[in-house]
């Protein structure tokens, strides 16, 4: 975190105008005055600047709307410490004194200045009340419609907010009373399409969050819950509304830690308090009603599709004078989303172990699409006298992790011992899959769970939220030797039956070109139920433990990115996974030989998302020498 040593740190942001002028100060901020359409342009530009390293861009001539756009604002990890850093020292202190509260002790020397970090952010925990009058954010009532209307993909349901922190409490409970109870969450809303009126926007939120659990206690009661939509504000807010927080601890409170200033609230008209340095905010209440929302681009690279989902009826908009619209678009990762992710785990990566006792790191591999794949490391102390060893401890560990807040949504959960090597880092997803595929014993070490939840945006599961999880463990010395791909170059084996290519992506494993996916049933091909007709012991392709089969095996194996990417966000556990000479013996499943990943598109999943050809031309044409964009990327 050292992009601004030296730079003037100065106050704490009031507002997002004032980080904009930061930005602006140090030259990482571009001003776009051309005129751009909310309808895919802008997200389409956002995209690449993002992949390019490009500052922050403020567009301030959006057709259709009187309010400039502020799009990359945490593009790249220097900038999102940057934005954060009047926070990021007391949010550490806190975070080190959690995880490892004896270097107080040892460590004596920095005793006063983490005290002080943990002082000052616990003081800018509270909200600071003040009247409505005061607050920037009722400086005007507008309408929903004059919000921007950002369209990010050609088949999206509508116009949606993509960077919302969405405010709520227990129902009853008053504003300022209520907030140390309170949610704020960054669910999704739906501005128009789907039939919705002048007054509803949809709010796609997820199971295992907050807002569910005030909305289901509100439909108990049979009353309406009060929510806020809020968009803009210190950057701290949007950082707040994403980040795991243990329970009872506010986002509103960690907000003004990030933030080096605590937030200030006043009275809102539907009993909530109204986050007053926020640029807009929505307020109204949610009641049993729901309607179609979606389909929109999301961030495992294909489309959610239309589901039920609760109606916001919406009471006021309000909006500052100088008010700046944030967003972002989100894909096929990486992402801007991704630095997010990334800030996240640097910032809570150490109290880990505090949570999760015996296990010392875990990635949720963004490539994959974050939730789909979890890689591990964990003890494994079990009988230490034992020279054979088998997975124990880190099957408790496993056990823990499936159970932890938005870690549960997992599917795929690699898991090894860091005994066998202090070095790995889940981190090194390519490292880490070489060490279990050395060591994973198929017949033994494939544990799985069946009709369990995935993450609502997955549709390669059962059903809607519905589908299954594989743990795989590995501990002790390698069993095998994995070949690369130089070694199956060697054999010159391009095809065998109904597979056309047969590809090495990387040690131990290896792609299958098969046919389409045909069959009605999930989980029921004939020709991946019977591979060791076709690959008997002798094969070479034997040499390799995992197998994934896929349409395109040339793409699969073209980088380890899209073999994160294809197997894991297009493949159920229980339905996906096939093995030769597979067996059951009580109720526990293996394999002798290779296990087999089905990656195939299937008729249940989502469609891949894909860009408007004619606009990219179009957008790559702006950024040529001469042009508007030119530059940024």
């Amino acid at each position: 975190m050292g992009r601004w040593t030296g730079v003037e740190k100065g106050m704490a942001y009031r507002s997002l105008a004032e980080c904009v002028d930061d930005l602006q100060r140090i030259n990482d901020l571009k001003v776009i005055e051309t005129p751009v359409d909310p309808f895919l342009e802008i997200g389409m530009i956002q995209r690449r600047a993002y992949r390019s390293g490009a500052p922050a861009l403020l567009f301030t001539n959006v057709k259709g709307s009187r309010f400039p756009c502020l799009a990359n604002l945490y593009g790249t990890m220097e900038r999102a410490e940057f934005v954060l850093r009047h926070g990021i020292k007391a949010v550490e202190a806190l975070v080190s004194l959690k995880a490892d509260p004896e270097s107080l002790l040892r460590e004596g020397w920095k005793l006063p200045a983490r005290l002080f970090h943990l002082a000052t952010g616990g003081i800018h925990a509270f909200p600071i009340p003040i009247s409505g009058s005061k607050a920037p954010v009722r400086a005007q009532r507008i309408h929903k419609n004059e919000l921007p209307q950002i369209v990010c993909w050609p088949d999206d349901g509508g116009a949606f907010v993509t960077l919302p922190a969405v405010y709520s409490q227990p129902p009853g409970t008053s504003w300022w009373k209520g907030w140390p109870a309170s949610n704020m969450g960054m669910y999704r809303s739906q501005l128009n399409g789907n039939k919705y009126a002048e007054d509803e926007v949809g709010l796609h939120y997820q199971i295992h969050r907050g807002l569910g659990i005030h909305h289901k206690e509100a439909l108990e009661k049979g009353v309406e819950l009060p929510v806020n939509i809020v968009v803009g504000g210190p950057p701290s807010l949007a950082l707040s509304a994403v980040m795991p927080l243990p329970e009872g601890l506010p986002e509103l409170a960690f907000a003004g830690v990030l933030g080096g200033r605590g937030v200030r609230i006043c009275p809102g008209l539907n009993g909530l308090p109204l986050l007053a340095e926020a640029d807009f905010i929505i307020e109204g209440v949610l009641s049993g009603q729901t309607r179609p929302e979606g389909p929109f681009g999301d961030h495992l690279g294909y489309y959610s599709l239309i589901h039920d989902f609760p109606v916001l009826k919406v009471h006021n908009v309000w909006a500052r004078k100088d008010a700046i619209w944030p967003f972002t678009t989100v894909g096929r990762p990486p992402q801007e989303d991704s630095v997010i992710g990334e800030l996240i785990h640097e910032l809570t990566g150490p109290a880990l172990p505090t949570v999760l006792p015996g296990v010392k790191a875990v990635n949720a591999v963004d490539e994959a699409g974050v939730h789909p794949l979890l890689l591990a490391v964990a003890s494994e102390r079990y009988e230490p006298y034992r020279k054979r060893k088998r997975p124990q401890e880190i099957l408790t560990a496993a056990n823990a992790i499936l159970g932890q807040g938005q870690l549960s949504l997992a599917k795929f959960l690699l898991i090894v011992a860091g005994e066998d090597d202090p070095s790995l880092h889940p981190k090194n997803s390519r490292a880490l899959f070489e060490h279990l595929l050395r060591r994973i014993d198929l017949r033994r070490d494939l544990h799985f769970q069946t009709q369990t939840s995935i993450d609502t945006l997955d549709y390669s599961g059962s059903g809607f939220q519905t589908g299954s999880k594989v743990v795989m463990a590995a501990v002790g010395e390698p069993v095998r030797e994995l070949k690369d791909a130089a070694w199956w170059e060697e054999y010159g084996v391009s095809e065998l039956g109904p597979f056309q290519q047969l590809r090495a992506v990387a040690p131990g494993i290896l792609a299958l070109s098969g046919p389409e996916f045909s069959s009605t049933e999930r989980g029921a091909d004939p020709l991946l139920s019977n591979l060791q007709e076709l690959f008997p012991a002798e094969h070479p392709a034997r040499c390799y433990p995992l197998w994934v089969v896929t349409e395109k095996a040339d793409f699969l194996s073209g980088s380890w990115e899209n073999f994160l990417w294809v197997t894991f966000t297009r493949s159920d556990p229980a339905t996906d996974i096939y093995g030769v000479e597979s067996f059951t013996k009580n109720k526990h499943w293996g394999c002798h030989g290779p296990m087999v990943i089905d990656a195939r598109l299937k008729p249940h999943h989502a469609p891949v998302l894909e860009e408007d050809p004619d606009l990219v031309s179009k957008i790559e044409a702006m950024a040529a020498s001469g042009e508007p964009l030119h530059g940024i990327f």
